[in-house]
């Protein structure tokens, strides 16, 4: 057995901190250090949790086929990929026919009141 391997089962948490330290810097050095979405510097010295903090995003989801490879990887903020979250088709359609109901109880309750 390598040593490598004994290393990754002896202590599985620093194999997986190490694995995403290689795969970030490897982004950084593909991509820079600026959101694929705004544009804006990144920040690498922020705690977790922080909305500026530089997150690694599927250019791909897994759900439409993405794989793990850094070709459909990238970096962008926190707050940009959270946004991103809420661009899919669903989520619209959900939106747009939500807002229209609003619109119609409105105009529902004008007629009732006149």
């Amino acid at each position: 057995m390598s040593g490598s391997v004994i290393a990754r089962i002896a202590n599985p948490w620093k194999f997986r901190r190490e694995q995403k330290a290689q795969r970030l810097a490897a982004l950084r050095r593909r991509d820079g250090d600026c959101c694929r979405r705004c544009k804006r510097p990144l920040r690498f010295d922020l705690p977790d949790g922080h909305d500026l903090l530089a997150k690694v995003e599927r250019i791909l989801p897994k759900s439409a086929g993405g794989t793990e490879s850094l070709d459909n990887l990238c970096l962008c903020h926190a707050r940009c990929n959270a946004q991103a979250a809420d661009n899919t088709v669903e989520v619209k359609e959900r939106v747009r026919l939500k807002s229209e109901a609003a619109l119609f109880e409105k105009s529902r309750r004008k007629r009732r009141r006149a």
